[in-house]
């Protein structure tokens, strides 16, 4: 899990836009999902899970532009 978390966390920003394509979101859907169970955070858990949900219509966008703007996906800084 934490191993997960950290390569993710280490990938170039090229990578990370590649992984934030439509159907490849699911790899920073997962990202959120460990790293909430990582923190022991419910209330981030919680939110991850319905991210799904948003990944597959708008929130893979929010995470290409906040790759570019900011170098890290569209989640709560923790």
């Amino acid at each position: 899990m934490q191993a997960y978390v950290s390569w993710m966390d280490k990938q170039s920003r090229l990578v990370k836009i590649i992984l934030c394509i439509w159907i490849l979101d699911i790899t920073w859907a997962v990202y959120r999902i460990l790293g909430a169970v990582k923190n022991k955070n419910w209330l981030h858990l919680v939110l991850a899970i319905l991210w799904i949900v948003a990944a597959g219509t708008v929130g893979w966008i929010l995470d290409i532009v906040w790759i570019i703007l900011f170098g890290r996906i569209f989640w709560f800084k923790e």
